[in-house]
Order: structure tokens, then sequence, then C-alpha cells
């Protein structure tokens, strides 16, 4: 089979296109709470020379490339000669010049071979970044540059996390709902250096003490307490590994218990949880969203116990380390939703070559609430969800050579799965001990737990091995074909084990507005938009002889043992500056 890794060159080249088709970013506020900046960084324009040459600095800002993205924007630019440090500006395009707001200094960064910026936190529309080199300690604006105009896009905010009958009414985190920070945020930046040294106030009694914390474990601890609600960001940049982290818990997992209002995002194509996992629990309204997440030690993100209105999106999940079960030798859950964790939103991420996708329920007896959407099932096995009990609707997605199933449905549990595309998985829809699991003497190897109801419309499949529809089939289906949105299951068609129905929560006042897209539309839509910003900085394709197999790919795992980032520093040793003329 051959496979091709991508470098960052060819990345830029294919994603060119994308400057003009893009998405919303994160604003920078004022809030910033502890300043990162890397010793690295303080010298870093003369480290880029010294290891380059003079032939690859300019005389004055010269833009490699700019482009709008999901609720954010970047630049790219290469280095200035005589420069030690550089000021970012953005503004809205229809903005006069006076208009400029300055660029957090932790969200500029030097690459090996260039410099980056990203402005986080954008509404939708036209935006323009200005890169100035500083030089003897001053702006000089002669020698600055100014991008194109770069098209951001709103996320799409839709599923149970933004149901108007949700607790929260939004799984937005620390963000506003249009994208933007609130005047009242807390801003905080994390890397490898500063992850146990960043300091923030937090709210730490109900007479409204605050407390100062150092290190981000100790500033979620104290979160944990449920009386600071104040909207929390912690944008992450670059490579963080485990051992870089003081404070996780006895299975490697950074904990978010207890807390409110909270976002943890991945800064630009390059934030990557290495080593590590994200337990989330007992939290409302948080948003996790554009990390990398390689060989978790159990799972890689973990919405575990009394969670609700929680927003898991636009990540790319990779292999964890080997488990002692021999079906975890590509690590265990993905991305769990389980023990009553409800109002959950998972979209837009990327899954590559997971074995086990996504649980959603475990040990639970109680109904909840899960959307999928727009998630890239890239050559994973199986659990795209696995559900116990829950109502769980499953739109858009693509299911892309899946080698033993797509949806799973257990112990009473109620699926509508809709436009999504399935190419080359296995079994596209399994029922427990009924249908296709039992099919031909099998004796229920999915689950032999009780069924579940699926329904099932306008889903495009190509290449699967066995599906058998209610009207074919009264009694061993693998789900009810509807032949219209707003069709309601009868009652009586029941699971062979279990005798459950499908509560048809899709036709109920239960349900959210959305607008799913067509299922012919869903590749093109989620290979461009799911995972990080452009795909990440790991790029990985698989070929069709890679579909019936549910084996670790060694040549995948030993790029991500190997990985490592291009970044060089964080911070751009910018200066404040009151100038916002061109």
């Amino acid at each position: 089979m051959k496979k091709k890794i991508k470098d960052k060159n060819q990345i830029k080249k294919e994603f060119g296109v994308l400057s003009k088709k893009v998405m919303m970013a994160a604003l920078v506020t004022s809030m910033v709470m502890t300043p990162t900046i890397t010793a690295s960084a303080l010298s870093y324009n003369k480290n880029l020379i010294s290891s380059q040459g003079t032939s690859s600095v300019e005389s004055k800002v010269s833009i490699l490339k700019s482009e709008g993205w999901l609720e954010s924007a970047s630049v790219e630019w290469s280095a200035v000669k005589g420069a030690t440090g550089y000021n970012v500006y953005y503004k809205s395009a229809s903005d006069s010049d006076l208009e400029y707001k300055q660029l957090d200094n932790q969200l500029i960064r030097q690459y090996k071979s260039y410099f980056r910026a990203d402005a986080i936190g954008l509404g939708e529309g036209n935006y323009v970044f200005k890169v100035v080199p500083i030089i003897n300690g001053k702006e000089v604006e002669e020698q600055d540059a100014i991008t194109q105009n770069l098209e951001v896009k709103a996320n799409v905010r839709e599923g149970f996390a933004f149901s108007s009958q949700s607790p929260m009414k939004t799984g937005s985190g620390g963000y506003n709902d249009d994208g933007t920070v609130p005047s009242n945020a807390q801003v905080i930046y994390i890397t490898a250096d500063t992850v146990n040294t960043v300091t923030a106030k937090v709210v730490t009694n109900n007479k409204g003490t605050k407390t100062t914390c150092k290190g981000l474990a100790d500033i979620l601890a104290k979160r944990q307490k449920g009386y600071d609600k104040t909207p929390l960001i912690i944008r992450m940049v670059g490579e963080i590994k485990a051992s870089d982290v003081s404070g996780l818990n006895e299975k490697g997992y950074l904990q978010l218990k207890g807390c409110y209002n909270l976002t943890f995002e991945g800064v630009g194509e390059d934030a990557t949880v290495y080593g590590w996992g994200i337990l989330v629990r007992n939290s409302h309204n948080v948003e996790i969203r554009n990390l990398g997440v390689m060989l978790f030690p159990d799972d890689a993100i973990s919405l575990d116990t009394d969670n609700e209105n929680i927003w898991v999106h636009n990540n790319d999940i990779f292999y964890g380390a080997a488990g002692h079960d021999a079906d975890q030798v590509k690590g265990d859950g993905s991305c769990d939703v389980k023990q009553h964790s409800t109002y959950v939103t998972v979209s837009y991420n990327h899954f590559h070559d997971s074995g086990k996708c996504s649980l959603c329920g475990m040990s639970d007896t109680e109904n909840f609430y899960v959307t999928y959407h727009h998630n890239w099932f890239d050559h994973s096995d199986s659990r795209h969800p696995r559900i116990r009990v829950g109502t769980v609707h499953v739109y858009n997605n693509y299911f892309d050579g899946n080698s033993k199933y797509g949806v799973g449905a257990t112990k009473g549990c109620s699926a509508y799965v809709e436009a999504n595309y399935f190419r080359n998985c296995k079994d596209p829809m399994l029922i427990s001990l009924q249908g296709t699991d039992v099919y031909n003497g099998s004796v229920g190897g999915f689950s032999r737990e009780a069924g579940g109801m699926i329904k099932a419309y306008n889903n495009k499949i190509e290449g699967a091995s066995r599906l058998v529809y209610a009207n074919e089939n009264a009694t061993q289906f693998d789900a009810y074909l509807a032949k219209s949105r707003d069709e309601v299951v009868p009652s009586s068609y029941k699971t062979v084990s279990g005798g459950y129905t499908y509560n048809n929560f899709d036709t109920s006042s239960t349900m959210y507005s959305y607008n799913p897209d067509s299922p012919e539309d869903v590749k093109d839509k989620v290979t461009t938009y799911a995972g990080r910003i452009n795909g990440g900085d790991l790029i990985w394709n698989f070929t069709n002889s890679d579909d019936a197999s549910h084996t670790i790919d060694t040549a995948l795992k030993d790029k991500i043992t190997n990985y490592q980032s291009d970044l060089v520093s964080v911070g751009g040793n910018s200066i404040t500056s009151t100038n916002k003329d061109s």
C-alpha cells in the first residue's frame, strides 16, 4: 500500500485555494493573563538569519500566505533584515485604518522558514492584517505589508449542544455565539514552557474572593469549585507533551471538572496534545477545538459523567498508546460520551484510523442527547458511534473506508442516521442481536446487548457488505428506512432483543433547528473543514487498499511517534503601539 506524507509547502499549495473560502476565528482581547514569550523568542530573528543566511531575509515584510478560516484568520511572512520583532494588526476590511487592533504577542510565532500570526475570535466577514517590523526598538511602517481581504466564516453551531431546551442553551464555551470574545472573558496562553507557570485569578468562594493560581492544572482545579463562571479561554500554542504538564491525573488526563463557560483551543495548525488526554466531568458549556491529540494513554477526549452543553469540534485525533486489551492496540476511545453526559455536539473532527471512535453511553440508565455531524471517520474501524440508551442524531458525516461498522445501536437507544456518506463502510448500521449482527449464524459479535432502534433517511451508501431495511425484512432489519425526514416510525417495529421501539425524537418538539447538507456534498465539505486549520501539520493519505484493514498502520504509527512541530519560538517580541495609521 502506498501512502504519502505531505510536507508544509505541499499543504500550503493545496490549501491556498481556501484563502477565499473561510470561516471564523477567535478575537484577541486585552485580557491576556500572563505573557508567554520564551527566551528564544527574544533573539529569534537573529537565529533565523544565522541558520538560513541573508538570502532568506527581505528588506521589508513579504507576505507568503494569508487566509481566513473557521473563526480565525492567519498571515505568514518572511524575515526582515535587522528586525528584532514584529507588531501585527488586524481590522475589518471595511473599517478605516484608525480601527486596526494589535494582535496579542503570543499569537505571533517563528517557524523554521517563516513567521506566522493568527487572529482568533473574529465575527463573520472580511478582514485584513498589517505586519510591521520592529527595528532598533521602533516600528518601521515604511517596511510593513498589508494582506488582501480575508474571508472569515462562522462555525456551524448546531446539534444538541445548542438546543434551546438544554440547560445552558449553548456549547460555545468561553466565546459568544457569534464567535467573538466576551468583554469580560479571561484569555490565557499555554506553551510547553509556561503550562505550569501561567497565572490567573479565580473566584474560589461564594463571597467572590479571588485567588491567584499558578499553572494550568491549579487554575482548573480552582475552577472546579464552580464559583467562577467568568468565560475562560485557554489557548494552547505548539506541542505540549505529558512530561511538560504537572497535575495530570493517574490515567494521564488533564481534568476539566466542575467548570463553566470554558474553551480549550489550539492556535494555528500545529497545537498538539502529545501523550495525554482531556477528561471533562460535571462541566457546563465547554468547548474543545483545534487540537491534535496523539498517543493518549486512555481516551483522547473523554466526556465522563454529568456534563451538559459540551461541543467537541475541529480536532485531529490520531492513535493512542496501546492498551492491555486486544482491541486497544490503537488506543481506547477517541472521543467518548458517557455517564449521563448530555446535550453534546461532536462535529468536524478528523479521526485518523481510530480503533474505537466514540462510545456513546456506558452505564447510563437515563436518556441523554448527542449529535454527531460533519465528522471524518477516516479509515477508523468502529463506534461511529456505538450507542447505549441515548437519543442520538448522526448526520452529514463522511464514513470513509471503515473495516468493521458505522453506527451501532443497543439498549433501547434511538438513533436518527441522516444524509451521511458511507464509502466502503463494511456494515453501515447495526442493531444488536438482529439483522446483519446475527446473519449467517453469527451470535452477535457487535455487542450481545439488547438492541436499539435506527431510523435512516437520505444516506449515500457505496460498497457496503450488507444492509437490510425494515421494508425488506420487518423483523431481522438493521434500520427503518424513512421515505421523508418527518416520517414517524410506527411502534409496530421493535427490536428482536428487548422489544424496544423508536422514540421519534426527530419529529417532536425535542428536535433542534438545523440545516443538513446533501449527502452528495458531504465528502467535499467534510474533507475540507474537518480537523484542525488546513488539516493540521500532519497530513496522512490512506488508499483504497486500506479500507478493509483494521490492523495498525506501522508507518503512520512511526510518523506519530516521531512527530515534532516546526515551531521555533512563541512571541513576536512585539512592542505596545498606539499608532494605528498604515
